[in-house]
């Protein structure tokens, strides 16, 4: 088995990146953000791009990129999970640079390693791996026209990856016969959009089977990497958690050293530590081209997204009133864990999915009740 223990490498990656944000993505500037209709950073993503070379990361040096790993990319989006950072990584770094790398369209490539561009995948957020409903039809020239609903990350996107059941095509966000429509969702720091194409021009980058498998293992990889931004999100409720029982006083005593709050931090505690080496597990298939990968993304997914919805809650409630108000980071951690919940397929239809995979035989149909 891989070592799925982090290197020097990735800590010191974690190392840069959490003092990047400890600097400039303190919840208070995310909320304010948030409540001034900005929900997304554009100076945090270029010091991220610039400083750093986040968007690079997994595409090869020789295409401009940073020639690192899978294993890379899930510790950024750990410490950006732990931040809840309003930028777009997940829907340019991972879907559509995955969805490149895959159909081998290599001149997009470095635009995105370099930040150039941002990109996203033009598929509704919730889509799983292996369901790509075809809502959008392509004409000769070619020309598509539809519309996608509750995409992720295309706000800020100046490229859009649009696939039509056959092909995928490379579509200027800001052309001509593009409306991107901002949708009220539950997570103001990752907000969806609808997309309507009407007659916009575009360009084929991959046909048949090239096109759905690159889609595919967009869609693979956005739900293994997830994960980790998914444990980040629990560990940042985790710590924020900890800290208020520290230092909030009932009855002359820490409220952190009650009995009953040791044991509920102490099930999340174990919980995360679990989550992670899922986590981790998924990516480190990703990065060697495991063939069970797919599996191991359904597993981070059914494991994962319920660990960061747990945490996020008891990370309210040990707050008390003060974890239920708009001005405390909790409600973000917690809107972060619930919309990510339902990304990429739900927990029910990752578990589903792994009964598949798995080769699990179904349960036995049962007949008529009998007294």
């Amino acid at each position: 088995m891989t070592d799925l223990l982090y290197d020097d490498v990735e800590e010191a990656l974690r190392d840069s990146v959490r003092a990047l944000l400890a600097a400039h993505a303190p919840w208070q500037r995310t909320l304010a953000g948030v409540d001034g209709g900005e929900p997304y950073d554009p100076a945090l993503w270029e010091r991220l791009v610039g400083q750093l070379g986040v968007a690079g990361l997994p595409v090869p040096e020789e295409h401009g990129g940073a020639g690192a790993g899978y294993r890379e990319v899930a510790v950024v989006l750990e410490e950006l999970g732990r931040a809840v950072a309003p930028v777009p990584f997940l829907g340019s770094a991972v879907l559509a640079t995955r969805a490149l790398l895959s159909c081998g369209e290599v001149g997009l490539l470095g635009q995105l390693a370099t930040g150039r561009r941002g990109a996203t995948l033009a598929v509704p957020f919730a889509t799983p791996p292996g369901a790509c409903p075809a809502t959008v039809t392509a004409a000769d020239g070619p020309v598509l026209s539809g519309a996608v609903a509750g995409v992720a990350d295309a706000l800020p996107a100046d490229l859009l990856l649009v696939p039509d059941g056959d092909g995928l095509y490379a579509v200027d966000a800001r052309g001509p016969g593009v409306r991107m429509t901002p949708v009220i969702s539950l997570d103001a720091t990752r907000p969806l959009a609808d997309i309507v194409l009407a007659a916009a021009p575009a360009r084929r980058i991959a046909v048949g089977a090239a096109a759905t498998g690159a889609v595919t293992d967009a869609l693979t990889a956005g739900a293994a990497l997830l994960a980790s931004e998914q444990v980040g999100v629990a560990q940042g409720c985790l710590d924020l958690a900890v800290g208020h029982v520290r230092t909030r006083h009932q009855f002359g005593r820490p409220v952190g050293s009650f009995q009953a709050v040791k044991h509920r931090l102490a099930d999340v505690w174990v919980e995360v530590t679990q989550a992670r080496a899922v986590a981790r597990h998924a990516a480190d298939c990703l990065a060697v081209g495991d063939p069970d990968t797919a599996l191991a993304a359904s597993l981070a997914q059914a494991y994962c997204a319920t660990v960061a919805v747990t945490a996020a809650e008891v990370c309210v409630q040990l707050h008390g009133g003060i974890g239920f108000t708009w001005e405390h980071p909790a409600h973000l951690y917690l809107k972060r864990a619930r919309s990510s919940a339902v990304a990429f397929g739900t927990a029910d239809r990752h578990r589903a999915a792994l009964a598949r995979l798995a080769d699990l035989p179904a349960p036995p149909e049962t007949g008529a009740h009998q007294p």
